[in-house]
């Protein structure tokens, strides 16, 4: 059991620690505003927003090296793994629960895990985020490969269960990436991937579900979209791999076919009744000229690259 003294210590480490930190930098010019109007406060929010991207910006080279690595071993079927508390682990179940609908990937396939689980996503599990141990038992029921990825997220860079999971995911062989907001963080150095977007203290001192959290979701949608291209779930810059799910992607899914082959309506409800609504298929059957069972059989064997599989059928 922690002493009164031991806690008191620990409280005095964590404070000292928090104010090296550029996200808990508190900002004087900002002490009163409270004061001003709702369109001052307003336009101050977001001249800071827009400060963000450039941010983002300076990091893209270790952004792409990381995606590239990302994409290697998801060909070969690997998992891309998000892991982070509070505002940073909501992120990356956002992201992760977006593959499936937007590039019809299994669930499996982009994982997000939350410091204290799926209650989490909505109400604050208090000391998920400070244990390691909880980021172990986390990533142990997924039973790790090398060719999965483990992304930490953490705009501090140093919570626990963040650094936890990136420690033992790299101690099982996995690909590592730290994205944190703040530089030279505990969450980079022990990831074989650092991204670290500083943008600088918060509108609200320590608030860093702002910029931070702004400039953690823009890296991943880099990730996961640019990962997504990479493994040939696009066709230029349509979706076409799109789960039609839902009345308005099944509309989508028609003009995403209409954009690819210029194909009339008539030639679409064909291809598509062909191809059992799968869109990348129906426009291989119209572009190509194929069937459906050859359309299928090509994408296959072309490990769902749209582009190399019209190659193969007009060669």
């Amino acid at each position: 059991m922690t002493s009164t003294a031991d806690a008191s210590s620990n409280h005095h480490s964590l404070r000292a620690e928090l104010e090296t930190l550029t996200t808990e930098a508190f900002r004087p010019e900002l002490s009163q505003i409270d004061r001003l109007s709702t369109l001052e406060i307003a336009k101050i929010m977001n001249a800071e927003d827009a400060t963000v991207p450039t941010a983002v910006a300076t990091q893209l080279p270790r952004i792409a090296a990381a995606i590239d690595a990302v994409a290697e071993r998801m060909s070969r079927g690997g998992r891309l793994i998000y892991a982070g508390a509070g505002t940073a682990g909501r992120l990356g179940v956002l992201d992760a629960s977006e593959c499936p609908p937007t590039f019809n990937t299994d669930p499996s396939e982009v994982v997000g895990l939350i410091a204290g689980g799926p209650s989490a996503m909505v109400t604050s599990v208090e000391g998920a985020e400070d244990s390691k141990e909880l980021a172990e038992a986390d990533l142990k029921q997924l039973s790790l490969t090398s060719d999965d990825t483990v992304v930490g997220v953490s705009a501090s860079g140093r919570t626990p269960y963040a650094v936890g999971a990136v420690e033992h995911a790299r101690a099982r062989g996995a690909l590592t990436i730290g994205l944190s907001c703040n530089a030279h963080s505990a969450l980079a150095a022990a990831a074989e991937h650092g991204i670290e977007i500083v943008v600088g203290p918060e509108l609200l001192t320590g608030s860093t579900r702002l910029k931070a959290g702004t400039a953690q979701k823009l890296v991943l949608n880099m990730l996961s979209t640019i990962t997504m291209i990479r493994l040939g779930k696009t066709y230029g810059n349509l979706m076409v791999d799109v789960r039609a799910s839902n009345e308005k992607l099944r509309a989508r899914s028609r003009r995403i076919v209409a954009l690819a082959t210029g194909a009339s309506d008539e030639e679409i409800e064909q291809a598509l009744g062909a191809t059992d609504g799968e869109v990348k298929n129906a426009i291989l059957t119209i572009l190509g000229g194929v069937d459906g069972p050859t359309a299928a059989r090509l994408l296959e064997e072309s490990d769902g690259h749209l582009r190399a599989a019209l190659a193969a059928s007009t060669g």
